[in-house]
């Protein structure tokens, strides 16, 4: 730790998602994700903010390497980011890298002050 930065928090903050070819190219077929361990903090309180995070996509040339996701999801947890900005930054990213057929980004929010916010963003024009 000679940087004071452990192996997890190291790996977070150098995170890049990184994608595999698509071993399956010239078929549609839909790929789920879910990330039930979300977080971010409120840009407003600084209170924290906890969401399940679905990814659903069909792929195209590229699938997403699970535990650059992984990695990734989780540099969020000190950011401080609203629901809609960090859904919305998600769907972006894995847009850009992946260049999917489909792609949906459902972030489900717990609820704080008793009000439940689902962000949800998806390819123009396509549902799976």
């Amino acid at each position: 730790m000679a940087d004071g930065l452990r192996y997890g928090e190291k790996a977070i903050k150098e995170v890049r998602l990184e994608v595999w070819e698509n071993p399956c190219p010239d078929r549609d077929y839909l790929i789920e994700l879910s990330f039930p361990e979300f977080s971010c903090l409120c840009p407003r309180s600084g209170y924290p903010d906890y969401a399940t995070i679905r990814i659903n996509y069909i792929p195209d040339r590229y699938i997403v390497e699970l535990k650059s996701l992984k990695l990734y999801l989780n540099s969020f947890r000190d950011r401080y980011i609203s629901h809609e900005a960090a859904t919305n930054r998600i769907y972006d990213d894995l847009q850009k890298v992946l260049k999917p057929r489909f792609i949906e980004v459902i972030g489900d929010f717990n609820p704080r002050g008793n009000l439940k916010t689902i962000i949800r963003v998806s390819s123009k024009g396509r549902t799976p």
